[in-house]
């Protein structure tokens, strides 16, 4: 009889199977076999009249779960029940952090298995590895297991008491979270402070001089009379003004100017001259959260997307374990390391003595190395075949192995000081004498500033009292800079130097902050949005443990000692849940004080007015002559886009109505200009009974209400408009203006449409047809997360009847699983990474057979419609 190994995925499942010996077979339980209940459909009947059933926590009996076998689970452990009765030994090898532990848990739980059992546990999926996991099997860690469940329950105490509390003091559809909150409130207060920040204005001057030989460099104002030049950090971000105590020279823009005139055709002279060698180390091997972070700056992928393609690479046996808080190598993976370096960039380029790095995260505790590529051996990019994403991950995790153990690259910092009358200028310089570990990898940085540090600047060769010529003195003017909003790196970075929550979740956290509206991401930056204010006001007002980094804090290191069975688990959840501050009491307590006027109520600062959320998004409210005026706000409009002059257009719209631009040639009906929930839009006549829905059409990205003429305004109704046809096909080509903005068309009807989008350089009301087929011409680029993408988010498997790929794709409207031309809409309670193979099946069954049931619904609904009017007619005759 067989061995049986059960894994989470099929791929793993397949990955594996090379590795182990002959009478071995390998199943997936396709991630958890349990878990609670995720709606009320799934609570079992005699569990349904029990007061704690909606929580799926019997709070009533020290917190014990109820755990169900999902729907779309049922068949998965049923067949590994079959594959157990043909086995005599059962290994779980589930991944080897907490959750994979708690999975191994659970098919105990649910399989009861007669047989032997053993865990198997390895960070890598390599032959060597595997056979060595083999042979040092161990037992659960009950521990590891409760700390699982211990967050499990503590996400769904929070998640199912305040969400609810939200959705009736502000609106349906909110939802708050353990971490997620604390990440909103990370995104508010930023913005907050960005609100209330203000510029500081300073000038100074730049000189580029030229040396006897004729090399140029620059130089730029530090010094008047032996006084510091005032810069950006001499200012005090709430006022505007130089910090109190600082002794700077200010420099207006006349002043600047002064100077400038009194020291052109002046005698410059160098005064001084320091050369300071220094070292710069490569950064330690990626951790989840360095490789969420790295990615989003140098790949631009996202944290959701970063770890899709990790947990592929890993379970392909390209990587070691992705979720993991270790810098830790092993000596296998230092060795190989070393062996790259001196093959491809020479022995030169070692570090002198292998580099192991000391983890500095908080009980760190996933796995015992950090992420690289597998085996004793690396493979180099290029040697994989993989290509895209996965090669360009593959290729930075390499990169970041591979330089932490060369040598350091040493550099020399050079500065030039001088003198011209009583101003002091400087030049600043950098020579890298070796290049050490830059050669392969120089890491990212959220700060533009930071990121040039590495980046050689040469100076030419000068000596104190040469006297090079002033080419050229310019004023220059700066204003000081708000503090910049969150990127997905910066946020990732933030949440755990606070130690709030594991980097493991930060991907599908801020997937979540997106999804439920708190955030919008733009170039990178994520914008909170007016949902995310209230929510945070209210939470900072009556929940303030949950919006709070430091608590947030404290519980992982709880989670971490129960870990490590230094705390016990029960009694935890009970000071959390029941104690003189406990969640249970301030929800009763917000429930009944919560004034829900008051909690969708947004406050800003800048702004004169009352904005408010109501059951279609956000509206501002202004009392006039005891009149309140209330009006919708573009849903795509953020508190950082609302200032005093988006307001007073929005109310004038409302109060005066929509602005005539004049009549139309052909119709003669009127055309406006309004502002809508979806942004500013042209409309050809009123609205009326006889005209319910006039021909409407959006205003290009970037043109404003104010800019539309009447030329423009018709120019725009008449979109699409046909350019003229292709000299190859005959087929139409046309201009238009969709969701994603203006685009041209090459309709072929039967054979399809082929579509391309305006470059910012292209007018959507002058764009010819020699330009569209300029456009057509250009390979076609597949708009990321579009419908059609060719790159799935997730590859699910073949559909067994048709053998057709199944597959899980982002949409303007969210996800979706795209099976031949059936798309269905991901429930809510899905993830990405969690949904089966098997519940996708479900859903495009449900889907195929509901649309049946329409089709049939929809024909007998016609039949009977002819029934009912031939019926009419013969009583009529």
């Amino acid at each position: 009889m067989p061995t049986l190994v059960i894994v989470e995925s099929p791929t793993k499942a397949r990955t594996i199977k090379n590795y182990l010996p002959k009478g071995y077979r390998v199943e997936a339980s396709m991630g958890h076999v349990r878990d609670l209940p995720a709606s009320a459909e799934e609570v079992p009947t005699s569990y349904k009249e029990k007061s704690w059933s909606n929580l799926g926590i019997n709070i009533e009996n020290d917190f014990e779960p109820l755990y169900v076998v999902p729907k779309g689970k049922k068949k998965v452990v049923q067949e590994l029940k079959f594959a157990l009765k043909e086995a005599d030994e059962l290994i779980l090898a589930t991944d080897e952090d907490r959750e994979g532990e708690s999975i191994s848990w659970h098919l105990l739980q649910l399989l009861k298995p007669k047989v032997p059992i053993k865990r198997m546990v390895f960070h890598e999926i390599t032959r060597e590895a595997i056979q060595q996991a083999l042979k040092n099997c161990r037992d659960i860690d009950k521990n590891l297991v409760h700390a699982q469940e211990t967050r499990r329950i503590l996400d769904r105490l929070v998640g199912y008491t305040v969400s609810p509390l939200l959705w009736k003091k502000i609106a349906r559809g909110l939802s708050a979270g353990r971490v997620q909150s604390v990440a909103v409130h990370l995104l508010v207060q930023r913005e907050r402070e960005r609100q209330v920040f203000q510029s500081g204005g300073y000038w100074d001057l730049k000189a580029l001089l030229k040396t006897k030989d004729k090399n140029s460099f620059n130089a730029r104002l530090v010094t008047l009379k032996d006084k510091k030049i005032a810069t950006a950090n001499d200012f005090d971000p709430n006022t505007g003004k130089i910090i109190q105590g600082r002794d700077v020279v200010l420099l207006g823009e006349n002043q600047a100017h002064t100077l400038k005139d009194r020291l052109e055709g002046k005698h410059w002279t160098v005064s001084k001259i320091e050369e300071k060698p220094t070292i710069r180390k490569p950064a330690p091997p990626f951790t989840t959260s360095t490789l969420q972070q790295e990615s989003n700056r140098k790949l631009g992928i996202s944290a959701r997307d970063t770890m899709r393609i990790a947990q592929k690479l890993y379970e392909e046996g390209y990587i070691t374990y992705m979720r993991t808080d270790s810098v830790h190598l092993s000596d296998q993976a230092i060795t190989a390391a070393r062996n790259c370096v001196e093959q491809k960039y020479g022995e030169n380029y070692l570090s002198p003595k292998p580099r192991q790095y000391t983890t500095k995260s908080k009980g760190a505790q996933e796995a015992h190395e950090a992420i690289r590529p597998a085996g004793n051996e690396f493979s180099t990019p290029q040697e994989t075949g993989l290509s895209g994403s996965e090669f360009s991950l593959y290729d930075l995790i390499w990169k970041r192995t591979v330089a932490c153990q060369m040598a350091n690259a040493r550099l020399t910092q050079i500065v030039i000081n001088l003198k011209v009358e009583d101003a002091g200028f400087r030049s600043s310089g950098k020579r890298i004498d070796f290049p050490g570990f830059f050669r392969a990898y120089v890491e990212g940085s959220d700060d533009p500033e930071v990121a040039l540090e590495n980046q050689e600047v040469l100076l030419p060769p000068l000596q104190v009292g040469d006297h090079p010529n002033c080419q050229q003195l310019d004023v220059s003017g700066h204003e000081t800079q708000p503090p910049a909003r969150f990127t997905e790196a910066s946020l990732v970075k933030i949440l755990e130097s606070e130690g709030v929550g594991r980097p493991s979740t930060y991907a599908s956290i801020i997937g979540t902050v997106i999804d439920r509206g708190y955030a919008q991401m733009r170039s990178k930056a994520l914008i909170p949005t007016f949902t995310a204010f209230a929510v945070v006001s209210l939470l900072e007002q009556h929940f303030h443990d949950l919006v709070d980094a430091k608590f947030t804090s404290k519980m992982e290191h709880t989670l971490d000692e129960i870990a490590t069975g230094e705390t016990h688990w029960i009694p935890y959840l009970k000071d959390f849940y029941f104690g003189k501050k406990g969640l249970d009491n301030l929800v009763k307590l917000g429930l009944e004080n919560i004034d829900p006027s008051v909690a969708k109520a947004v406050n800003l600062n800048n702004l004169e007015v009352t904005v408010r959320l109501g059951k279609f998004g956000p509206y501002i409210e202004l009392m006039q002559e005891e009149e309140v005026i209330t009006a919708s706000i573009p849903i795509d409009l953020t508190p950082a886009d609302l200032n005093s002059e988006r307001v007073s257009t929005i109310l004038k719209q409302k109060i005066e109505g929509p602005k005539e631009l004049g009549l139309h040639p052909e119709t003669g009906e009127s055309i406006y200009t309004l502002i809508g929930s979806y942004g500013p839009y042209v409309q050809l006549g009123e609205v009326s009974e006889h005209n319910k829905k006039p021909k409407r059409t959006s205003l290009p990205k970037g043109m404003k209400p104010e800019d539309v003429t009447l030329e423009r305004a018709i120019g725009l109704l008449s979109l699409p408009r046909l350019l003229g046809n292709h000299p190859d096909t005959g087929a139409k080509i046309k201009a238009g203006l969709g969701r994603f903005g203006p685009y041209i068309v090459h309709d072929q009807g039967k054979e399809g449409k082929d579509y391309r989008s305006l470059k910012g350089e292209d007018d959507i009301l002058t764009v010819d047809l020699e330009r569209a087929l300029e456009l057509l011409a250009q390979p076609k680029r597949t708009r990321k997360g579009g419908r059609g993408a060719k790159k799935p988010l997730r590859e699910l498997g073949i559909h067994p009847e048709d053998k057709e790929a199944i597959n899980i794709y982002e949409g303007p409207y969210g996800l979706y699983i795209k099976h031949g031309k059936v798309n269905v809409s991901l429930p809510e309670k899905e993830k990405v990474d969690t949904l089966t193979l098997e519940t996708a099946l479900e859903l495009l069954a449900t889907k195929v057979t509901t649309k049946k049931k329409t089709n049939r619904k929809s024909t007998k609904s016609k039949t009977s419609s002819k029934n009912t009017e031939s019926t009419a007619n013969d009583k009529n005759k």
